[in-house]
């Protein structure tokens, strides 16, 4: 198969706005370039369009009220009007890309749109990532490929994770040999983990940052702990942290996907600002290590991306607990702000080809499934 351009969106649970990502690929094969560093990562630009306050603002209540969602077609309270939003502004986010790029949109294969999450319930048969893929494509002129999890929880999977494909195309590509783990750690913490014959196993390991913004939030008007600096002066709960997990969801054996209002902040709500960072960050941390449990092959190396990749503190704590090699994902030319993006790229191309995106070692999902709505020209 022709290699083929594609922009991938992702607005994250951390709601902190859109990344945008453009990589070439057959579905299969991703083109590649060495790193200064030797290592190889996925050739093409990438952008960011952040949200305002008033939109992060619109975005949390909108995702409090995707609470009464009984059926997926729902919109209570104000989703309706995120829908909208969240539609605009990745338009306007690419848009913008492609002005940066010199790039006109026939030069643009597809577009992969993953949308908002505002409630995940698989177990429900319910999962909603408002965005409108086909109003997205009318105004792009490009065709658009969105509602990505659909499909594999109405064929009985979890809907999540996603991205695990894409890993192992990454990891191919690099020539990785090994037990392999690959952590992102946005609003919520999800692994691939890659044995050594190249099996894979993926889901949600429990939170990431979610909670540790939240209490940073209400507590100091931040909208993260940067660097982990916060944590980093604080001393956790260990008989607090022993109860975080406990959690059913973080004993839970996979396949399992998580939504990210199932972990509150608010259990810390008596400690110092510096001691609750520091416990919630414990949380995410040891939840990881717990998910070894369900490991075929004890990873060698790790690789890490999204916003905790940025959190000292919780790096720190990852290495330490996991007794590996840890590696942000930007130190080997991967990067760790736009994995998940690239990945929706890549996502959008191997639906165009009718490929699978989910597999029951990373969903639940009975046979391989592919997946996407397809929208525009």
């Amino acid at each position: 198969m022709a290699m083929k351009r594609a922009i991938g969106l992702m607005s994250g649970t951390s709601l902190d706005g859109i990344d945008v990502a453009l990589i070439e690929s057959d579905g299969e094969r991703i083109r590649v370039v060495k790193s200064a560093n030797g290592f190889i990562a996925p050739l093409g630009p990438t952008g960011y369009r952040g949200y305002g306050e008033d939109e992060k603002a619109l975005l949390r209540e909108a995702t409090r009220d995707a609470e009464a969602i009984r059926d997926r077609d729902d919109r209570p309270g104000r989703l309706g009007e995120a829908e909208a939003f969240v539609t605009r502004a990745h338009a306007e986010a690419v848009e913008a890309f492609l002005a940066e790029n010199a790039l006109r949109p026939e030069d643009i294969d597809v577009v992969g749109f993953h949308g908002q999450t505002v409630i995940h319930r698989p177990r429900l048969g319910i999962t909603v990532q408002v965005g409108d893929g086909a109003a997205l494509a009318r105004r792009l002129r490009i065709r658009v490929v969105s509602d990505m999890r659909a499909n594999d929880v109405a064929q009985g999977g979890q809907g999540a994770p996603l991205v695990p494909v894409f890993h192992r195309a990454l990891a191919e590509a690099a020539s990785f040999a090994g037990p392999l783990g690959i952590l992102n750690i946005g609003g919520l913490a999800n692994v691939t983990l890659i044995d050594s014959k190249g099996a894979m196993l993926a889901f949600d390991t429990g939170p990431g940052n979610g909670p540790i913004n939240d209490w940073m939030k209400e507590r100091v008007g931040a909208d993260h702990d940067a660097d982990g600096a916060t944590a980093a002066r604080g001393t956790v709960d260990g008989a607090l942290l022993e109860n975080l997990l406990g959690h059913p969801l973080i004993l839970r054996t996979p396949p399992k996907s998580l939504d990210r209002n199932w972990f509150s902040h608010r259990l810390a709500g008596y400690l110092t600002v510096e001691d609750g960072a520091a416990t919630l960050t414990a949380f995410s941390a040891h939840a990881v290590a717990r998910s070894l449990a369900f490991a075929r092959e004890r990873p060698i190396r790790w690789i890490v991306g999204g916003g905790g990749a940025k959190n000292r503190t919780l790096m720190a704590m990852l290495e330490r607990l996991l007794d590996a090699e840890v590696m942000n994902a930007d130190a080997i030319g991967w990067s760790s702000d736009f994995l998940e993006a690239q990945a929706f790229a890549y996502l959008a191309l191997r639906a165009l080809e009718g490929l699978p995106l989910t597999y029951p070692t990373t969903t639940g999902v009975s046979a391989p499934v592919t997946g996407g709505v397809i929208s525009g020209p």
